[in-house]
């Protein structure tokens, strides 16, 4: 394995250098066509198709019923080790503290002339939650549970359903369900993949639809919450995984190693870049790299993805490695440097930006706090990161007095000639001169 070495001397210069990274985000042939197929079949055939994909793709023997048993969530939430159910309900705590603070309130003002105009939020009614199963259903991805159910109960979504794809025996990871019951959440249905996020979406006879989808999945699952966006809201279309470390002379080579490989080993499309001003520092993190990957469980999918789509870049000041990092709007953005605060004002494009050397990406992933479900692929330059705001919606509420109308509707009217609307404009004048006719 080798990680490339790479030379910038300005930000002008990196859209040239960087042209082998354009591709990292292309779709594989014929996945829209297979997902566009999914969605169909369980448009039309609901509960039928759901249990002939998942026999095909999770469990061979699969059979309904598709819902998890309240009797079977608490059994498995019982089979949970002690220590195992302690570490996620304390990071439940830490990340339910944070988005309390995002909670928005409805507003309303009141006009010198009595109008008063305001915005109610609400909650969505439903919303889905994917959780992936990870590998074979084998490796459960609980912390993506507690990312976007929490938000969503903070919001005040009232109805919350899950799914999540059964491993090779047809049950669900014990780990997944402990977390669904410390949540109180009782809708957890055996389903995964596209056809998952399809049934979420238009309902079938077990899954009523939902509003709102999140949660993060594979290339397919991305696909078809792309697909439905405009049926249902999604949270975000999210690529692979991604991180950014600005790093001098004063960062640790092997903790940057570590922090890329912990990218790195996600999927053979993830990217992990590090950009330093300091040359002896790239090669002591090369260095690093190529010890500690052979090392981890998941070495061939780190070793591809730092191949493929990984660099230890050298730039000539922090200055330009700024720029550059604010034009690739990274998920992750990490600032291993002697005054990371020093740093951060000039930073505007990152999903989650981490401060410091003891603050590794993967704190932010299970235990902070803040959400770890991040816009990718540069679209932080104008999204952000799951939230309480995702669940809601807001309302927008006008009560106009009679003198605001009186006042204002020679101007309304005439902005509605304007665009050649005749029944706006009388319908605004039908009320004032009916004030007039009174008077």
């Amino acid at each position: 394995m080798t990680c490339r070495i790479l030379t910038v001397q300005t930000a002008q210069e990196w859209p040239r250098v960087a042209q082998w990274l354009c591709n990292r985000g292309a779709l594989g042939d014929g996945v829209e066509d297979a997902v566009r197929k999914i969605l169909a079949e369980v448009r039309e055939k609901g509960d039928e198709a759901l249990t002939e994909y998942t026999r095909r793709f999770d469990c061979a023997d699969f059979a309904p019923p598709l819902r998890v048993s309240g009797q079977d969530i608490a059994r498995a939430a019982a089979s949970v080790s002690v220590e195992n159910r302690e570490h996620i309900s304390a990071a439940a705590a830490n990340i339910r503290a944070f988005h309390e603070t995002q909670s928005e309130k409805s507003w309303f003002v009141t006009r010198p002339d009595g109008s008063i105009l305001g915005q109610r939020v609400l909650p969505v009614d439903a919303a889905g939650l994917y959780v992936p199963g990870g590998q074979g259903g084998e490796t459960p991805l609980v912390s993506s549970l507690l990312m976007s159910a929490i938000p969503a109960q903070t919001a005040g979504v009232t109805r919350l359903a899950v799914c999540t794809p059964p491993r090779k025996d047809g049950s669900v990871s014990p780990h997944i369900l402990a977390a669904a019951h410390l949540l109180d959440i009782d809708e957890v249905y055996r389903v995964g993949g596209a056809w998952g996020i399809a049934a979420l979406a238009f309902g079938t006879q077990s899954i009523a639809a939902v509003d709102v989808i999140a949660g993060p999945g594979n290339i397919y699952v991305t696909t078809a919450k792309r697909m439905v966006q405009g049926t249902v809201g999604v949270d975000m279309i999210a690529g692979p995984s991604e991180i950014l470390i600005l790093a001098d002379s004063s960062a640790n080579p092997a903790w940057i190693a570590a922090d890329m490989l912990s990218q790195a080993e996600h999927d053979p499309l993830a990217s992990a870049l590090c950009f330093t001003d300091n040359a002896n520092l790239g090669e002591a993190v090369r260095t690093e790299l190529e010890s500690r990957c052979l090392a981890l469980p998941r070495a061939q999918t780190a070793a591809r993805s730092l191949v493929d789509w990984g660099a230890v870049v050298i730039v000539p000041s922090l200055s330009v490695a700024v720029d550059i990092a604010n034009s690739l709007a990274p998920e992750h953005l990490e600032i291993c440097t002697r005054d990371p605060w020093a740093v951060m004002p000039r930073i505007r494009h990152a999903g989650a930006v981490f401060l410091g050397g003891h603050s590794p990406e993967a704190a932010g992933d299970y235990y902070a706090g803040p959400n770890h479900v991040l816009p990718t692929m540069g679209t932080a330059r104008y999204s952000s990161a799951l939230s309480v705001q995702t669940f809601c919606k807001k309302t927008s509420i006008i009560a106009v007095s009679p003198d605001f109308l009186r006042q204002n509707a020679p101007a309304i009217a005439a902005l509605a000639r304007l665009e050649g609307l005749e029944a706006h404009a009388r319908s605004v004048e039908a009320r004032t001169k009916s004030a007039d006719e009174s008077a």
